[in-house]
């Protein structure tokens, strides 16, 4: 298991230590019968960040989604949202949270304004609940469908409603389960630009296990696997992961013979990608440019181009979650 101690934590446990966390996540474990859904979870998030949540299928990202709603109970462990406790005070942490589940349970047979007004009863907004639902409506895009019942929408047009339905209290968090799943490319890029321009306002945590997804919308990444906390760090230093060895592409101008490359120390492998280009992979941080360069040097060959090839954060999810 390879697991990520990150500076950016250190600074951030520094920085915020007299500031109360959006998130705080302490040891959590969850037991379902025989089977432990989460292991001794532990994490921050501080306001205004956008967190990845992620990791395969079963890995028990939904399980630690719905405990921190207190949709369900920790076996063992505790969290705060805002510095209140999920068990003890659970009313002010649903306040602070809006959430949407992966299957955004919605009445279909309301009408788009008619499904906000009732969460807003529920929410007891009073008097704001017209220009709240107005303000929904305009931030989610639902001006056009606003009065057609939620039935009648395509399924890009009802994750808007669901998630006007978590704002609507206008809440200083947001949890969002799997938030594009079975969405069309298109329905998939709107979604995920209403949910940057959310993230600009309020923190964010969003489940996925699609690293676009994280690419494209987080600012940090948490992985866990198998119900265990594998990696946390911002997603441009996993990107930097080197994952114990580095990959250097080189051209050369003309054949040699891989087994003279071979003899060069540090060097694991080399695979031939096409005509006299070769990738070069080495073992942790072990730099051979140089190495490259006096080879080429000595067997009378010319370096044509060469590049440090970066590791993409899918790869880096997929090493960290292989089980």
């Amino acid at each position: 298991m390879i697991l990520v101690k990150d500076i950016y934590s250190n600074f951030a446990v520094l920085f915020y230590s007299n500031k109360i966390m959006s998130i705080k996540v302490s040891n959590i474990t969850k037991i379902y019968g025989e089977q432990k859904a989460l292991d001794s979870v532990s994490f921050e998030i501080i306001p205004g960040e956008v967190v990845g949540l992620l990791g395969p299928n079963g890995a028990g990202k939904s399980t630690m989604m719905k405990i921190i709603t207190c949709f369900i109970p920790p076996t063992s462990g505790d969290v705060s949202v805002y510095g209140y406790d999920i068990l003890e005070q659970s009313i002010e942490v649903r306040k602070k949270v809006g959430y949407l589940p992966e299957n955004n349970p919605l009445y279909l047979d309301m009408y788009v304004r008619e499904y906000l007004e009732f969460i807003a009863g529920i929410h007891k907004l009073g008097d704001k609940t017209k220009q709240r639902i107005d303000k929904m409506i305009e931030i989610t895009g639902l001006e056009v469908e606003r009065k057609k019942k939620i039935g009648a929408l395509s399924k890009g047009f009802r994750q808007r409603v669901g998630l006007a339905q978590a704002l609507i209290h206008d809440p200083e968090v947001l949890i969002l389960d799997e938030p594009t799943s079975g969405l069309d490319p298109n329905q998939i890029v709107d979604i995920r630009e209403l949910i940057k321009n959310i993230g600009k306002e309020k923190t964010v945590m969003l489940s996925t296990h699609i690293m676009q997804e994280v690419e494209a919308i987080c600012n940090r990444a948490i992985i866990i696997n198998n119900g265990i906390l594998v990696a946390d760090d911002l997603t441009t230093n996993l990107s930097h992961l080197n994952l114990n060895k580095n990959i250097l592409t080189v051209e050369f101008d003309k054949p040699f013979d891989k087994e003279l490359i071979i003899k060069i120390s540090g060097v694991k492998q080399i695979r031939q990608k096409e005509n006299n280009t070769w990738q070069i992979e080495t073992a942790g941080n072990i730099d051979i440019r140089q190495d490259i360069f006096k080879f080429a040097v000595d067997h009378s060959i010319s370096v044509l181009t060469m590049h440090k090839e970066e590791v993409k954060l899918e790869k880096v999810f997929q090493e960290l979650t292989k089980k």
